[in-house]
């Protein structure tokens, strides 16, 4: 990927815009303040025509520079499946990173019930490291899709160039002419003119900065997810396969059933076997009262016989 490379000025140019200074500072030396319209009128008349004579004599450079100088604005989009996109997002980021670039937006989704997440990120990457990145990055996964495109903006830059260019300079020429102004129109004048070509002047800068950036900086969207989550349907559609789905819901069952047992079993096992300890335990206790109570019945004495005799029976 290539960038803009700014050309020199040739020597014609250059003595059009000398042409050009000589011609303001002729017109200020010979003008006098009552006249200061009519000079502050042929400055940029002068400065006009040697600024067309610069570019009737810069054309043949211009078109003679060589198709490497172009400048491009690149884009393009890249769309992976990966097994973790959060994880490759940040892998993606250092990659980046690496390379001199930047991220200007991250933007990631959560797995949910048909996939496993994903991620979206717009890398800012320098023209002239893109390609190395670019292999980097098809090491996170499968690249399902990927596109470049590029925009030449050559023209559109060297006329911007062009016409700040000039700007910078007429506004320094105006300038000029209000610090050697002393009416109050020709300085008022002087000052509207002055305050409209710097605003435009920022404007024209502020675009400038802007096509650089876009420039120096390709622009890459990468989407990162994972392979969507397939569910099967698999309900009985026949008598047969009803028949095989509930054989198999049996088997199933009886083997969810065995685990269970399984794993119950030696509880139920420690629970008997503490149950019967204690039933012993319990059965032993009653006996031994039991036969407590039975010997203290014996060993109490009979009781007295009442006083006077037993009576006797009637005949």
């Amino acid at each position: 990927m290539s960038t803009r490379v700014d050309a020199t000025s040739s020597p014609v140019r250059r003595g059009a815009v000398i042409a050009a200074l000589l011609a303001t500072v002729w017109l200020l030396a010979g003008c006098s303040s009552g006249a200061s319209d009519s000079s502050f009128a042929g400055v940029e008349e002068a400065y006009e025509q040697a600024e067309e004579a610069d570019g009737a004599t810069g054309g043949a450079a211009d078109s003679a520079e060589a198709a490497d100088d172009r400048a491009l604005i690149v884009t393009g989009a890249m769309y992976m499946t990966v097994e973790d996109p959060i994880a490759a997002a940040d892998r993606a980021e250092d990659i980046v990173a690496g390379a001199g670039g930047r991220i200007d937006s991250r933007s990631e989704t959560a797995p949910g019930a048909y996939d496993g997440g994903s991620a979206r990120l717009t890398l800012r990457i320098p023209a002239a490291a893109l390609d190395s990145a670019v292999d980097e990055l098809r090491a996170l996964g499968t690249v399902d899709e990927f596109t470049t495109d590029s925009a030449d903006v050559t023209t559109e830059v060297r006329d911007l160039d062009a016409q700040i260019s000039t700007l910078r300079a007429s506004t320094a020429r105006i300038e000029s002419l209000l610090a050697d102004a002393e009416d109050i129109k020709d300085i008022i004048t002087l000052e509207d003119e002055l305050d409209g070509r710097q605003a435009r002047l920022e404007s024209l800068e502020a675009r400038q900065r802007g096509l650089d950036d876009q420039v120096s900086m390709s622009t890459i969207d990468l989407s990162l997810t994972t392979e969507p989550i397939v569910i099967v349907d698999d309900a009985p559609r026949s008598f047969w396969g009803g028949l095989e789905s509930g054989w198999n819901g049996l088997v199933a069952f009886v083997s969810g059933a065995l685990v269970i047992t399984g794993v119950l079993l030696p509880w139920v096992i420690a629970v008997a076997l503490i149950g019967a300890v204690a039933l012993a335990a319990v059965r032993t206790v009653r006996s031994r009262r039991a036969r407590a109570a039975s010997s203290e019945a014996e060993e109490a004495p009979a009781p007295a016989a009442p006083a006077g005799g037993t009576p006797s029976q009637d005949g």
